[in-house]
């Protein structure tokens, strides 16, 4: 297992629509695997194949509060069946847009099919933060990014600030 490096808004690589997954195998596996160890080290609850450079529709996250037990979920070619008429705002932020959060409106509760770790066909019912959570992850596999739902003043103001942090990370790191 490996931590690995996120990619930073603005890359033209979170853009990209993420391939289907043929067959869940020991490599999509250990992908996985490998996503969770990163998504622990940011600490995040949510991590999409294509933000640390994977263009498959693979999708990790796990909601668990701090002090409880982890609960991973695995998701393979999820997709979003079903959407609840019930809107709910909240804070979002993205391990590919880090220190920034802005209010996103989105559908309350969701339902989701999509494949597990070991091929089979799972559904979920989701609501609040896991709900939030999977939209958010989804939305990364389509090339959408949580300000894509924001103004264009706001998107603009967010990612001219992370570019920003970008030069100055890679300006320290040479």
């Amino acid at each position: 297992m490996a931590i690995l490096q996120i990619i930073w808004a603005p890359d033209p690589r979170l853009k990209v629509v993420s391939e289907p997954v043929e067959t869940v195998d020991d490599d999509v596996r250990a992908l996985m695997d490998d996503m969770l160890d990163t998504m622990y080290d940011e600490p995040g609850v949510g991590l999409s194949a294509i933000q640390i450079g994977v263009p498959k529709r693979v999708v990790v996250v796990d909601v668990a509060r701090k002090g409880e037990e982890p609960q991973p979920i695995r998701l393979v070619n999820p997709v979003i069946t079903a959407t609840s008429e019930e809107i709910a705002i909240f804070d979002e932020g993205c391990l590919s847009l880090p220190e920034h959060f802005a209010e996103v409106e989105r559908p309350a509760e969701v339902d989701v099919s999509y494949i597990d770790e070991n091929g089979d066909a799972q559904t979920l019912h989701a609501d609040d933060i896991l709900s939030r959570c999977l939209q958010h992850e989804i939305d990364h596999l389509d090339g959408i990014l949580f300000v894509d739902h924001l103004s264009a003043l706001k998107r603009g103001m967010i990612l001219r600030k992370l570019t920003k942090q970008k030069k100055a990370r890679l300006r320290d790191s040479a």
